[in-house]
């Protein structure tokens, strides 16, 4: 009579004939780890990657939308709520009809005034073009306009510093339900900010000296940079 067999050859027996080990698609473990699913220490490591990526962005928008103390903004003067740019035929100078819409794509510096423009008048023109061209480059992603609020004639004589600006007439109605002027004060009195979704957003009283024209100019800087994200020059 034989001798049974000892156990651990019975094991090694039992071990090589597991058909999970003859399988040609078995995988040694390294290769398995591989295919593991994300471990929560993974998933974390990636949101860290995609929000330090998304910081420049999220900073600009903050300092645009949300760093407003006081509302105010050094120089200039928040409006909030912001007031949009509404639904109207403008006028050129030369005739013709215009949507105000057409001014959407560029960050415009706005001025108000009527067409006989006065000395007075002229000087906040004539500081509407230095601040714009205090931008340096950036004030090709800045339109100077001058809305027109009555049906006076413009001297002639004024086209000259209008080259490059827009100029068009709107009706002095609507421009009171459109813009926003201080208690006590007139439209005419300030260079309103619009930026290039047509929100007007800012004012800027319209005469103002070296000094206030430097903050006026950072003040512009500051909407110019955080929006450099989304904004390029030109329409």
């Amino acid at each position: 009579m034989s001798n049974p067999p000892d156990a651990p050859q019975v094991q090694a027996a039992a071990t090589l004939a597991d058909p999970m080990d003859l399988m040609v698609h078995s995988l040694p473990r390294g290769e398995a780890a591989a295919f593991a699913p994300p471990t929560v220490a993974g998933r974390w490591k990636m949101l860290a990657i995609v929000l330090v990526c998304s910081l420049p962005v999220i900073a600009a928008y903050f300092a645009y939308y949300v760093v407003r103390p006081l509302g105010r903004a050094g120089f200039g003067e928040l409006i909030d709520p912001v007031r949009a740019m509404p639904q109207h035929q403008a006028t050129a100078l030369q005739g013709g009809v215009t949507p105000l819409a057409a001014l959407k794509g560029q960050w415009l510096l706005l001025a108000v005034a009527g067409g006989a423009c006065p000395q007075e008048c002229q000087r906040r023109l004539y500081l509407q073009r230095q601040l714009r061209g205090m931008l340096g480059k950036d004030q090709e992603r800045v339109d100077a306009v001058w809305l027109v609020s009555d049906q006076a004639s413009v001297d002639p004589g004024l086209r000259a510093g209008l080259q490059d600006a827009t100029v068009l007439r709107v009706d002095q109605a609507t421009l009171d339900n459109w813009l926003v002027a201080a208690p006590g004060h007139a439209l005419a009195d300030y260079l309103f900010v619009i930026d290039p979704l047509g929100n007007t957003m800012m004012r800027f009283p319209a005469v103002f000296d070296g000094p206030g024209a430097a903050r006026a100019r950072r003040d512009l800087d500051r909407l110019l940079r955080a929006s450099a994200s989304w904004d390029q020059p030109g329409r």
